[in-house]
């Protein structure tokens, strides 16, 4: 009974190596990569901004200072409170979109087109809800508390609507019926429960 001992040859070792090396630094040097490396980068940044300006605005007074002064300021104005801590809500809203918007080479099918969708919806609805929610009951500013409530009213009720009603959860992706239809008074044949009664009765008959 013999022994086979295999035998390497190390000739092929820094040719492999090199392999291996430039296929790493393929890896990273795709377009893919380099994007998802500049959004984490870029949301990391935009919140370390939006902390600041949300719950440390008097840092703004400290690294505003040209010269040591006895008598600078130790407090913000109302209108610089105001406007630090939308700006800091707003910029929390641009970390996120940009965070759920990184490409992925995930081997998972593509979902269909949906041209009520926007990559940007959710963050900037929720953001617009919440700081029109925080205008309105600001009264330190005038009415340019009210002219912020209504514009960032609007923005995030229209897209929380469009959210809710419009987008594609109103349809069934079985049936294709509006799941805001019911057939509870008047048997509408068209509501999403009759369309998937019918739509089981046809999946059991084959």
């Amino acid at each position: 009974m013999s022994d086979t001992i295999e035998m390497d040859d190390l000739s092929q070792r820094p040719h492999r190596q090199a392999e291996t090396a430039e296929t790493l630094l393929d890896a990273f040097n795709t377009p893919d990569s380099a994007v998802s490396t500049w959004s984490w980068v870029a949301a990391g940044l935009f919140s370390f901004l939006a902390f600041i300006l949300t719950f440390s605005p008097r840092l703004l007074l400290f690294l505003s200072e040209v010269v040591a002064e006895d008598d600078s300021r130790r407090a913000l104005t109302p209108l610089e409170s105001f406007l630090a801590l939308h700006f800091g809500i707003w910029l929390a809203a641009t970390s996120v979109a940009v965070l759920l918007n990184i490409p992925s080479n995930d081997p998972i099918p593509s979902r269909e087109p949906n041209t009520n969708y926007h990559p940007l919806l959710a963050p900037v609805a929720i953001a617009g809800d919440l700081t029109a929610f925080l205008a309105w009951n600001t009264k330190s500013v005038g009415s340019l508390a009210t002219l912020f409530s209504v514009v960032e009213g609007l923005i995030g009720l229209w897209g929380t609507w469009t959210i809710v009603f419009a987008g594609t959860s109103s349809i069934s992706r079985k049936t294709g019926a509006d799941k805001h239809t019911s057939s509870l008074f008047f048997g509408n044949k068209n509501a999403a429960s009759v369309q998937k009664k019918k739509w089981k009765k046809e999946r059991k008959g084959y």
